[in-house]
């Protein structure tokens, strides 16, 4: 029971690393009409999820907490680094340093001892951060999983509600139909081998460039 309360502490929005306030690319989405609706939004999503999340962060993920569990230094920086060379954009590679950042500030007040051979790894992702603090209150890694994957969809999702926008109703509709999708997308990214992690979005990643120089903003990405 701990072991959740800690991982419902972990993936909430109050979490103070800043996850409200990016959008990745999807407010660029918005403004070229790619997303337009309740409709759009869920199939912009559904398709993030299934070619970049599920098969890129959360394999990246489940490694680095192994890593942590095993004491593999070398592990950790390699699949810190890994997603870190993974992002198309330097949007993209500014959130993951500032959500790292983020993490590894707060985490020692939350008396999770950061130590320095690993201080580079929590530097450049947000997801060396997630897999220290769930191996420090031993929450099991399918939990671990579904809270992330649930954290990033209610991100989204509310980004979309207010970008599209949306009511409060509609983007309750979407998430209620992906999360169906999430002990599935769990389950795919358990079975990834190392030579398959990888992510393919391309539009995300055009949305992402153009969202750097996107004339007015609501989101830092």
């Amino acid at each position: 029971m701990l072991a959740h309360l800690r991982l419902y502490q972990l993936i909430s929005p109050s979490l103070p690393i800043g996850a409200f306030t990016y959008s990745q690319g999807l407010e660029w989405a918005v403004e070229a009409g790619w997303v337009k609706d309740q409709a759009s939004l869920q199939q912009w999503l559904e398709g993030v999820l299934h070619l970049s999340v599920a098969r890129l962060e959360l394999p990246v993920l489940i490694r680095l907490r192994h890593a942590m569990d095993n004491e593999d230094v070398t592990s950790i920086l390699h699949w810190s680094r890994y997603l870190y060379a993974s992002r198309e954009t330097s949007e993209l590679r500014a959130e993951e340093r500032q959500r790292g950042k983020a993490l590894g500030v707060l985490l020692p007040s939350l008396g999770i001892e950061i130590t320095p051979d690993i201080q580079p790894a929590i530097d450049i992702t947000q997801l060396a951060g997630m897999a220290l603090a769930s191996h420090h209150w031993r929450i099991p890694i399918e939990d671990l999983c579904t809270g992330y994957l649930w954290s990033w969809l209610e991100n989204s999702v509310m980004a979309g509600v207010k970008l599209v926008p949306l009511g409060q109703t509609s983007g309750q509709r979407v998430l209620l139909d992906l999360s169906e999708q999430l002990p599935e997308l769990v389950e795919l990214s358990l079975s990834i081998t190392d030579e398959h992690v990888a992510g393919s979005t391309p539009a995300l990643a055009i949305a992402s460039a153009r969202h750097e120089t996107q004339y007015t903003r609501l989101f830092r990405s």
